[in-house]
């Protein structure tokens, strides 16, 4: 069997929960499982996140009847909302929210011939200009819910910070400010912050905060202070494969495709089994760290399909069958998105289905 395997734990999942509530004690909070639980594997995180929050939430309708058709019976938030009329009597049937984002969408809820009432959160566009109703469209869209008589209780009104990972921005002030004024007046619930809201941003701790990344153990962030909040997290996944063989290169020898790595020393050279087929980064340049034993040790020459090559030298104990951390306890997703250019969420959620997960607390 091949050894690469992608370690989730649970309880490490449970725990960042525990940390978002402890930072926003006046909130509910609603973990964000779309992507496959930003690849932790959602039906897994749903049974554990279950207990202790009130809904939980996925980016459309297709990925919640997933959820239900794998035996979830808890309340599920969509973020996009219907895709099209009938998602509405889907929703009412399974229990879905709706986050509306657009006139349409509205319509369709308030045209609806429903037998049960659907909970509905309203998403008003503040600047990140992607999802949302404009000032002028938030009160004829809640009159017309409201008058419906599809709605259930009261309608949740949010918007989605997106600059709030720049914590010496002024733009998320703006975003909190325009919120402010689109919804005074309105005695409604509020939602606002998401991950790095919640790790930054008091004042965007509302009624409802949107937990993604920081469940997994992750500060979203680029400013992050070792000794704040993100350094409770706990690194949720550890990626692991073994290293399939070792080579002796003499100076000036090359490795992998291209050999864009090159010896310049006597050098041991290890490879290991796994690669941008798994949803390792092909982009990873020389030096991306790994962890080999109690040291680590530095990606060399290109990431291949199936196994990326890394450099041996120091850790002359290491032999093939040993295990070899790619990312997790040791070494920060975070800083292998960084040495490929990418951020750490493409990395969890591009995982692919050659990776099996493993589940342990």
């Amino acid at each position: 069997m091949r050894p690469t395997r992608a370690i989730v734990r649970l309880d490490h999942v449970v725990h960042n929960l525990r940390v978002a509530a402890r930072l926003a004690p006046g909130s509910k909070n609603v973990p964000v499982i779309k992507a496959n639980a930003y690849g932790h594997g959602a039906v897994e995180v749903a049974r554990a996140l279950a207990p202790h929050a009130p809904v939980l939430a996925v980016a459309f309708i297709d990925e919640a009847m997933a959820l239900r058709e794998a035996g979830i019976d808890h309340p599920l938030l969509v973020l996009q909302g219907p895709s099209q009329a009938r998602d509405v009597a889907t929703a009412a049937t399974n229990d879905f929210w709706l986050m509306l984002h657009e006139p349409g969408q509205v319509r369709w809820v308030a045209e609806a011939r429903l037998s049960t009432p659907i909970t509905t959160w309203l998403k008003i566009d503040t600047g990140m200009h992607r999802l949302g109703l404009s000032g002028d469209q938030v009160r004829p869209a809640l009159d017309r819910l409201r008058e419906s008589g599809n709605t259930l209780g009261d309608t949740v009104v949010a918007t989605h910070l997106s600059r709030a990972d720049e914590p010496d921005h002024d733009f998320t002030r703006d975003q909190l400010a325009l919120f402010a004024e689109q919804t005074n007046g309105l005695a409604l619930p509020r939602s606002i912050a998401n991950s790095a809201g919640i790790l930054g941003w008091p004042d965007a701790h509302a009624d409802w905060n949107r937990p993604g990344y920081m469940l997994y153990g992750h500060c979203p962030t680029n400013a992050s202070s070792p000794g704040g909040p993100a350094a409770e997290l706990r690194p949720a996944m550890t990626l692991t494969s073994e290293i399939i063989s070792v080579r002796e290169l003499a100076p000036d020898e090359g490795v992998g495709y291209g050999q864009r790595w090159r010896a310049e020393r006597p050098s041991r050279i290890g490879t290991v089994a796994i690669g941008y087929g798994d949803g390792y980064p092909r982009h990873a340049p020389n030096g991306t760290p790994t962890w080999v034993g109690c040291m680590r040790a530095p990606l060399v020459g290109t990431v291949s399909m199936d196994m990326i090559t890394i450099d041996l030298t120091d850790i002359p104990a290491a032999s093939v069958g040993d295990t070899v951390e790619l990312w997790g306890e040791n070494v920060s997703v975070n800083e292998v998105a960084a040495c490929a250019g990418t951020i750490g969420y493409e990395l969890l959620a591009g995982l692919t289905g050659r990776v099996p997960l493993e589940y342990s607390s």
